[in-house]
């Protein structure tokens, strides 16, 4: 995923109450990392490929996955948000609901006033 579509998404998620945080998992390559609970955390985006899936792992251990949302490849960022918080993750191979929860109190995004300069200014504030 792109840096700044998967900091958009984090932040869309943050609003809805959802607990994602931009994934910076080496040189180029980022993702969507959503805390599911009980020390699980799901990876979005970061495997390189154009279609939304995710990963589940706790302590660094796959422990579950999100399968390959047919047609995905080519959702716009609303529907990537509104896929990432239809995700139902209690059962080792998560699959989606039919609607999303309903939002819960949004959360702060990360970084606060300093956000910019962390991020070395490589994008436009909003």
């Amino acid at each position: 995923m792109e840096e700044n579509r998967a900091r958009r998404v984090a932040d869309a998620l943050r609003d809805r109450g959802i607990d994602a945080h931009l994934d910076k998992a080496g040189v180029g390559m980022y993702g969507v990392r959503v805390s599911v609970g009980d020390g699980r955390q799901a990876i979005w985006g970061r495997e390189g490929t154009t279609s939304l899936e995710a990963e589940v792992l706790l302590d660094g251990d796959l422990v579950g996955f999100v399968p390959e949302i047919p047609g995905s490849e080519n959702f716009d960022e609303a529907q990537v948000i509104d896929a990432i918080a239809r995700a139902d993750y209690d059962e080792p191979v998560a699959r989606e609901r039919p609607t999303a929860p309903p939002p819960g109190p949004s959360l702060q995004r990360e970084g606060g006033l300093f956000r910019r300069f962390l991020d070395g200014f490589r994008y436009d504030s909003e």
